[in-house]
């Protein structure tokens, strides 16, 4: 009985949640296979589901969607970009603060993390100002360089909680060996971090990916903006194509859906490790 009841509380709370998350979705896709006189008929299913407004989207057919793959181009190259050097820095500043130990490398980790007590849109004028000083407006780099600020502590904090658990004597036996810094780096600390980095790098990247306020500030040409600031152009007319946005928005989240389903198994295992200490 007492099992049971436990189910019954999970149902009770497990149900809601995933109507919360599916219904959403199910009107996404809803939107994005109706044509635009049944999009907001409140039915259940379209009388006519069609796949025309996805040709629209891909054959760029609607002024909104003028630069639509230039923009999605945009995006996923500032996605992979903050992803790989969030990696590197957070890679190099664990392994300096966890395995060699470096003074003051704690307080560092700490003075990081201590940022994100700063709600980031606060941190949006400002950031704005630095790379208007630099020349960077208007430039991938800088909203490269802005997400790589903002996901550079949490993905520090997390290698280097998974790198404590790593055992010091194979740190020693490689010293012991000869082994050097870098190698120790390359050849030691990188093949045991695998699933850590994974997790990591695809943190950074979804949230570049998904990233709107920055990238609003920062870019400001249509040729230059991500594809989640060109979908908010949409909302814009007064006749806004609901069914087209729909379809945009179902497009542009399949890609994020495609690598957590291939990663996974490393999200989970990386982004907690070390969570518990043996």
């Amino acid at each position: 009985m007492r099992a049971a009841g436990t189910e019954a509380k999970l149902l009770l709370i497990g149900i809601p949640v995933l109507l919360w998350t599916v219904i959403p979705i199910y009107h996404l896709i809803l939107f994005a296979i109706s044509p635009k006189q049944d999009a907001m008929s409140g039915a259940l299913f379209p009388a006519h589901p069609t796949l025309q407004n996805f040709k629209v989207v891909f054959g760029q057919q609607h002024y909104f969607l003028s630069n639509f793959w230039q923009q999605f181009w945009n995006s996923a190259v500032i996605a992979f970009a903050t992803g790989v050097l969030t990696l590197v820095v957070a890679t190099a500043a664990a392994f300096a603060i966890s395995r060699l130990k470096v003074k003051g490398g704690r307080t560092v980790m700490n003075m990081a993390l201590f940022t994100y007590f700063i709600p980031a849109a606060f941190l949006a004028v400002p950031m704005y100002k630095t790379m208007g000083a630099y020349g960077l407006l208007n430039s991938k780099w800088a909203l490269i360089l802005a997400m790589v600020t903002i996901a550079s502590p949490y993905a520090i904090w997390v290698l280097k909680q998974a790198s404590d658990k790593l055992p010091v004597e194979l740190d020693e036996a490689a010293i012991m060996d000869g082994a050097s810094p870098p190698q120790l780096f390359r050849f030691v600390y990188l093949p045991l971090m695998v699933p850590s980095l994974v997790a990591i790098g695809v943190y950074a990247l979804l949230l570049a990916w998904n990233e709107y306020l920055f990238a609003f500030l920062l870019l400001s040409r249509d040729t230059d903006v991500t594809l989640p600031v060109a979908l908010g152009s949409f909302l814009a007319a007064d006749d806004s194509p609901w069914e087209l946005l729909m379809t945009t928005g179902l497009i542009y989240a399949l890609p994020p859906a495609a690598i957590y389903y291939v990663f996974k198994r490393y999200m989970v295992g990386g982004l907690t490790a070390g969570a518990v200490k043996s």
